[in-house]
């Protein structure tokens, strides 16, 4: 097994790990004006799995955007879709191989 796939489970499992715990799929559309053209809008796409309805990833993303970037925030919409619950996950009793 290489160091890829390897990772890429890892981060899979993580991924299941925080849905169970809570955090859904979130999306926000971030439109903020240009630094050079105020009057012009431009959009960001962020995503990432984060918790309502604080959103602690999404406000920390916001406040680095506000502290280190130029151009001033308009409009943040977020739309969030649950991915994974906890009643939706069956554990198993028995785990049976066959060779």
């Amino acid at each position: 097994m290489s160091a890829k796939e390897i990772n890429t489970r890892e981060l899979n499992a993580r991924d299941l790990t925080r849905q169970l715990e809570g955090y859904a799929l979130t999306t926000a559309e971030i439109l903020y004006r240009l630094p050079d053209h105020p009057s012009l809008l431009q959009t960001y796409i962020w995503q990432d799995y984060d918790l309502n309805p604080e959103f602690p990833n999404l406000r920390r993303f916001l406040d680095f955007w506000q502290s280190n970037l130029d151009g001033k925030l308009f409009k943040v919409s977020v739309c969030q879709k649950r991915l994974v619950s906890a009643t939706e996950v069956n554990m198993l009793t028995a785990d049976y191989r066959l060779n």
